[in-house]
């Protein structure tokens, strides 16, 4: 039986890739919310409060009033937040073995390599104070393998686990962005047909206009 929390779980987080998935997440499981800004651009990730919950000064992080045996817990890394809202509900986390391995799978590649590399496209072709050449080449050739990977996936499967998981909310923030990241969509079929289904999902539309 799915948890119902009586109370909001608490969402420190900023409108970027990685703040996107608790929304998203809480979205699908229908569990009560609050959102609490933590403003990047502002260094407030650095705050003590926050570093109190996230001791990696990294947003996404929650706090849920309702956690294990009814007493408050913390969580933070995103990857860690989708496993754990997983559990408390039952959804989009499967409890069949090998189907959790493939969902597990695809999760770490998304928070290990496929969202730090498409970070570092970001960073070195938009926002970097100076074009470095050889980074920009680097982190897009590497964008581009990802992608690759991803679209060997998907053939022949409407999801990354088969059925929608936390694997696809955890990659499609990152994914949605691909115009930022010297990838042309229009060569990976697979990868756009996912893309729609995944962003035409209401949960998925609320959790990111959450932000």
């Amino acid at each position: 039986m799915a948890a119902v929390n009586a109370r909001p779980i608490d969402v420190h987080t900023w409108s970027t890739p990685n703040g996107w998935k608790v929304p998203i997440m809480l979205e699908e499981c229908e569990l009560p919310y609050r959102i609490v800004p933590v403003n990047i651009a502002k260094n407030e990730q650095f705050a003590p409060d926050f570093l109190a919950i996230s001791p990696n000064n990294k947003i996404p992080a929650i706090v849920d009033p309702e956690g294990p045996g009814g007493q408050p817990i913390t969580v933070f890394e995103s990857g860690a937040i989708l496993q754990y809202l997983g559990r408390k509900t039952g959804k989009l986390y499967p409890a069949d073995e090998r189907a959790r391995v493939a969902v597990d799978e695809w999760l770490f590649w998304q928070v290990a390599g496929f969202g730090p590399m498409l970070g570092q496209t970001h960073h070195f072709t938009i926002y970097a104070p100076e074009k470095v050449p050889y980074a920009i080449e680097r982190f897009t050739a590497e964008a581009k393998r990802l992608y690759g990977v991803l679209e060997r996936r998907l053939e022949g499967r409407e999801y990354i686990a088969d059925q929608f998981s936390i694997a696809d909310i955890a990659t499609v923030t990152w994914a949605k962005l691909n115009f930022k990241q010297g990838v042309d969509i229009g060569t990976l079929p697979n990868v756009a047909r996912w893309l729609e289904r995944v962003l035409a999902r209401p949960a998925v539309q609320r959790g990111l206009a959450a932000v």
